[in-house]
């Protein structure tokens, strides 16, 4: 597994909102979609979306294969560009769970939505530029990374522990790791 290599401080994060990040407005407390959101990730190859014929179900399913996981599915806010898998587990009889959701978003930088810029971090994963945010929306239990792909679109890994952010943190870092060598090469 590759290592994270971060070069300056910046944490904070945007949870399963950042991969909402095509959002406009709620309705009935769920985001709606904004009219001109960005392509999905199953567009042809000769479009100009840098994920071709990228699956994100399938690259989340890929990587947390033999985890426990639920099988990756889309998720109810960004359904063309994002999935989601989950587990529960029992730390001392405390039922737990863990949310991991993976998007690809052409359209939007790796620099967008930053929601603490300098609690952030930034750093290098085998040389691809990311964002490291920690809480995003001001919760506990959260993280997300967000890798530059190409000039003008980004991966994102979003990690909910609920509680813990140092274990969501370290989640979100090995689900990235794993994410980089499987994107297009900048």
């Amino acid at each position: 597994m590759t290592k994270l290599k971060f070069t300056t401080a910046l944490p904070g994060i945007m949870l399963a909102a950042a991969a909402v990040a095509g959002c406009s407005s709620s309705v009935s407390g769920a985001p709606a979609p904004e009219p001109n959101a960005t392509a999905s990730s199953n567009a042809s190859p000769s479009s100009s979306n840098p994920f071709g014929s990228l699956n994100q179900c399938t690259l989340l399913d890929q990587i947390l294969a033999g985890q426990g996981y639920s099988a990756a599915h889309p998720t109810v806010a960004d359904p063309k560009r994002s999935c989601r898998a989950d587990k529960s587990f029992s730390d001392g009889g405390t039922r737990l769970g863990l949310d991991v959701v993976i998007s690809l978003q052409d359209g939007q930088k790796y620099t967008d939505d930053i929601a603490n810029p300098q609690q952030a971090r930034s750093g290098k994963i085998t040389g691809r530029p990311f964002i490291e945010q920690r809480d995003p929306l001001g919760v506990p239990g959260g993280c997300q990374i967000g890798m530059a792909v190409g000039s003008n679109a980004r991966a994102l890994v979003i990690v909910s522990t609920g509680t813990d952010s140092d274990a969501a943190c370290k989640t979100t870092e090995e689900v990235a790791s794993s994410l980089e060598p499987k994107l297009p090469k900048n």
